[in-house]
C-alpha cells in the first residue's frame, strides 16, 4: 500500500515510517524541509504540486503539527494551533479534490483533548472533554481548543469516499533520540525522576510498537471511524510512572520536586509545566472493543522493553 505522511519527520513519524517501510509498503512523507528520498515538499498551509502524492494513495496518516515541547507564549500557542488547523484544512481538500482518494485518512489528534483528571478514566463513550475544569491555569483550556479545533477540520471535510479516523494519542514511547522517552530518561539519569508536586497527575502513554499496531489495525478495518484513543490500558500516576522507569533503567533515587521546581525547569529547558502536571487519564475503550490487544499494556514491562532496546541501540 501507498501513505502519505504529512509532517512525517517527527518522532511518531520516524516510528511509523520504520515500520512501514520494513513491512514493504512505499511511503512517501511531506515535510517542509524534504531531507531525502521519499521526502516531498509542502508548506502545510497551501497546495501544490504535493497533492499529486495524495490522488491514488491508500491512506494519509496526517502528523503534521508545530511541536507543543516549548513555551506556552501566545505566539507559540497561535502556532500551534495554526500548524495544525491549517495543514489539516489542505489536506482535506486534497483529498477532496482526489480522483482517486484514498480509503482512510489517520489524522493526528492528542489525549489531551480530555479533563484533567482522577477519579476516572476517560474513554471515548464517556470520557470528559475538557477545557472547563475548575482549579487548573486558564490557559489550558487553550490546549484543548487545539484538539477540538484540529478534529473539526477532520470532521468538516468533504470526503464521502474515505474514512476518517482521529488519532487521540497519548505519548508514544520510543528508544529514538530526542523522543520524550529519551528526555524522561535523561531526568532520571540526572536524579530529577521522582514525583512532581506530589506525583499523583495520570500519564497516558503507548508504546512505539503498539502504535504501530494499532495504525496498521485501523488500517484493516473498515467498519472503524470518528475519534479513537491511541493510549496503553495502563495508565498510571507520575510518581509511579518515574519509579518504573528508574527501576528499569537501574536509577535508584529521583528527587521529588514541588510545582514552582517544576515551573522553574520547565522554563530552563523551554517547554511548560501542562505537560508535567495535567493528569491524562486515557485509555483505549474503541481498540478494545474492537479486539485489539495490546502486547505492552502496562508500563512496568514496556519500560523494560524501551531501555533493553536503547542499550542494544548504544552496544551496537
Amino acid at each position: 500500500m501507498k501513505f502519505v505522511m504529512p509532517g512525517g519527520t517527527g518522532q511518531v513519524g520516524t516510528v511509523l515510517k520504520r515500520a512501514l517501510s520494513a513491512a514493504g509498503h512505499d511511503v512517501v512523507v511531506l515535510s517542509r524541509h524534504p531531507a531525502g528520498p521519499g521526502e516531498v515538499r509542502w508548506d502545510g498551509a497551501t497546495q501544490g504540486p504535493w497533492a499529486a502524492e495524495i490522488d491514488g494513495c491508500d491512506v494519509v496518516v496526517n502528523l503534521a503539527g508545530r511541536s507543543v515541547n516549548c513555551r506556552y507564549t501566545p505566539a507559540n500557542l497561535r502556532q500551534m494551533m495554526d500548524s495544525r488547523v491549517h495543514s489539516a484544512r489542505v489536506v482535506g481538500e486534497a483529498v477532496a479534490a482526489a480522483g482517486k482518494p484514498p480509503r482512510l485518512w489517520l489524522q493526528m489528534s492528542t489525549a489531551t483533548v480530555y479533563a484533567h483528571r482522577f477519579d476516572a478514566a476517560n474513554d471515548e463513550a464517556t470520557g470528559v472533554i475538557g477545557g472547563t475544569e475548575p482549579d487548573v491555569p486558564g490557559y489550558w483550556g487553550y490546549s484543548v481548543g487545539i484538539a477540538k479545533a484540529w478534529e473539526r477540520e477532520l470532521e468538516s471535510a468533504d470526503t464521502p469516499h474515505t474514512r476518517k479516523v482521529a488519532l487521540r494519542a497519548a505519548m508514544v514511547m520510543s528508544p529514538d533520540r530526542k523522543g520524550v522517552f529519551d528526555v524522561l530518561l535523561r531526568l532520571a539519569r540526572l536524579g530529577l525522576g521522582g514525583p512532581v508536586a506530589g506525583g499523583a497527575q495520570y500519564v497516558s502513554w503507548i508504546h512505539d510498537r503498539d502504535f504501530v499496531r494499532a495504525v496498521e489495525f485501523l488500517v484493516a478495518r473498515d467498519d472503524i471511524e470518528g475519534p479513537v484513543n491511541l493510549a496503553a490500558p495502563g495508565p498510571l500516576p507520575q510518581r509511579a510512572f518515574m519509579r518504573a522507569l528508574r527501576a528499569a533503567s537501574g536509577i535508584p533515587v529521583g528527587l521529588p520536586a514541588t510545582r514552582r521546581m517544576a515551573e522553574l525547569g520547565a522554563f530552563v529547558l523551554c517547554s511548560d509545566t501542562e505537560l508535567l502536571l495535567k493528569s491524562r487519564r486515557v485509555v483505549p475503550g474503541r481498540l478494545l472493543e474492537a479486539g485489539f490487544a495490546f502486547e505492552h499494556p502496562e508500563w512496568p514491562q514496556a519500560a523494560d522493553d524501551l531501555v533493553r532496546r536503547l542499550r542494544g541501540r548504544a552496544v551496537g
